[in-house]
Parts: structure tokens; sequence; C-alpha cells
């Protein structure tokens, strides 16, 4: 028994593996699009995170000696007033929510924002400023001040955790 294949059969197979190959490869530039892009915003974090101003934010919050919200406000004045102690711990706060929105919105993948940042430095900066930000929350009865950083800070010590739990 003989097949006859028409040149329009053909074509019609033609067309229809090349939709197929093009729709592939669409797929797989969004893919490398969408990396790319993570890629990029996480380096744009990084170089704001890296950068001389944040880190010297980040010194002052560590210098601060207090043991609660009421010892920091006496020695560093109220919690609006323009102090170096008092910028610092908005920058670097404000700056470590909106990551923690980031996050939370599935913007950045927690892996890769780990790989890249580590847990370290979340850990101590929300250890250092959690006595005062919840004495915000509670002065100001607003308990979601600077939430998205609390977010992050709990994100990045599950991931510590999983990380260590694989090890083990």
């Amino acid at each position: 028994m003989s097949i006859v294949v028409d040149i329009q059969t053909i074509s019609i197979v033609v067309a229809s593996g090349s939709v197929v190959l093009a729709a592939i490869y669409y797929v797989l530039q969004l893919r490398h699009q969408t990396r790319m892009r993570e890629t990029d915003f996480i380096v744009r974090l990084y170089s704001t995170y890296g950068s001389k101003e944040f880190h010297d934010m980040v010194m002052e919050i560590q210098s601060l000696q207090f043991n609660d919200y009421e010892d920091f406000e006496k020695k560093y004045g109220p919690w609006f007033s323009k102090g170096p102690a008092q910028t610092a711990i908005y920058v670097v706060a404000t700056y470590l929510s909106e990551v923690g929105v980031l996050l939370h919105r599935k913007i950045i993948d927690i892996n890769f924002f780990y790989d890249i940042f580590g847990s370290t430095a979340i850990s101590v900066n929300w250890e250092k400023v959690k006595p005062i930000i919840l004495g915000i929350r509670e002065q100001f009865h607003n308990p979601n001040v600077f939430s998205p950083f609390e977010y992050l800070y709990d994100e990045m010590k599950k991931r510590e955790q999983k990380l260590q739990q694989s090890k083990a």
C-alpha cells in the first residue's frame, strides 16, 4: 500500500511544527527574561545594601546601647526626633521592610535572596532594633510598623532551619 502525501499536507505539518517550536521558544525566552529581571533586581538591592551609606547606618544601629524602648528614648531621644539613631533605624528598617514585601509577594525568591545576602545581617539588625520597633508599635497603637521587616527575619530563620535540618 502506498501513501501519497500531497504538498498541501506537508505544508500544514511544517506550519504546525513551526508554531509549536515558536511557542516553545517563546516560553523559554519568558523564563530567561524572568530570571534576568530577578537577577537584575537582586543586584540592585545588593548595591543599596552594600553601599557605604547603608553600611554606616547599620554600624550606627549596632553601636547603640540600650536595654528597651524606654531606655532608648532616654539615651537617644523620642522616635520622631531627627537624631542619627532614629534616622539609621528608620532607613535600615524601611529598606528591609521593602525587601520583606517583595519576598511576601513572591517577587523575589527566598533561596536566591538567602544565597546573596545570607541571614546574619537580617538577624543581627532585627534582633538589635526589635525592642525599639515593639515600643513604637505599642506607643502608636500600630502592630504593623515595620512588620515586613519582621516577616523577612522570620522567613530567613525558617530558611536557615531548613538548611540545618538538611545537613543533619
